[in-house]
Parts: structure tokens; sequence; C-alpha cells
């Protein structure tokens, strides 16, 4: 059983990250006040696993966010208009690396993730829109944020289109 709690959530964060989810699910799991109440437990095992590792995801964004805005803060630019110049080059220059990311995305993964991220259509609009279904979506979506964020670190290795293609459809 562990070892399909970190194949599910191998899918979602960081293979850095696995380990600690994993362990975190059964510590959640042991500190369950009344563990008889529970009918399915491998349903409630996969689902405490998947939520964690969404959570993750959710904080390394949010730390993404903060380091930004610490650097800002750091040199001294933050909120004081010192120099809109760098602000503007800075935040171009991000922003062409992000769109850069999006446009190394598999076709799905990118029409997904751009319906959720820039449109914010929920997973289930998503499926009715094209066809697939919620857990395709879902999926698509996190190989896109593993993806933009890899290409953000500047960890992106250019993959041939076709193995792309296999990715997505395997994932």
């Amino acid at each position: 059983m562990r070892l399909g709690i970190a194949r599910a959530v191998s899918k979602i964060v960081p293979p850095q990250d696995v380990e600690d989810i994993v362990q975190e699910t059964y510590v959640r799991l042991c500190q369950v006040g009344a563990p008889e109440r529970i009918r399915h437990p491998k349903s409630y095992l996969h689902k405490t696993a998947r939520n964690l590792a969404l959570d993750s995801l959710k904080r390394a964004e949010n730390r993404l966010t903060e380091r930004w805005e610490d650097r800002e803060q750091s040199l001294g630019l933050m909120g004081t208009g010192a120099d809109e110049t760098f602000e503007k080059a800075a935040s171009s220059e991000e922003f062409g690396r992000f769109c850069e990311a999006v446009r190394r995305l598999p076709v799905q993964a990118r029409r997904v993730f751009v319906l959720k991220k820039v449109y914010g259509y929920s997973q289930r609009e998503i499926a009715d829109e094209l066809g697939l279904s919620e857990s395709t979506v879902e999926k698509h979506v996190a190989l896109a944020v593993r993806r933009c964020a890899a290409h953000m670190k500047g960890r992106d290795r250019q993959k041939p289109i076709q193995a792309e293609r296999t990715e997505a459809r395997s994932e």
C-alpha cells in the first residue's frame, strides 16, 4: 500500500517531497480518533495523501511568491517606487519566462492549464469543455505546474515534442 501512495503522490509533487507526504499521511492516519468509523481505509488513505500533496503544492507556490517579495524588499524596492524601470523589467522578464514555460507544455496540458489558471474554470468545467475526465484534467494541471516550476527554476530540459506527448498520455 505504501508504494501505491508514493506513486500517486509522485504524480503531484516533486520527488524530494514524496517521502515526507507519505509519512505525514501515516501520521494523520494514526491520529484518527475513531478509526473503526472509516468505512474504506484504503480510499481514506489515498484521499489524505492526495490532499496533503495538493497542500504541499500550494505552499510551494506561496514560498516562490514570498521569496520574490523578500528579494524586492531586501533591495529596497518594495513600495518605494525607487526603481520602476527595474520592477517593470524584472516582472516583464519573469512573465516572459513563464509564457515560454507554458508554450513548452504538451498541447492538451497547455489548454487545461490556461483554462484553469488564466480563465478560472473549475476542473468539472474544463472536463466538460474538452471532453476529458476530471482526473485527466487534474493530471494535466499537475504536469503543467511541475513543468512550469522546473522551467522557472532553470531546471527545464527541452524534450522532443513526441516525448512530451507520450508523457502527457501516461500521466
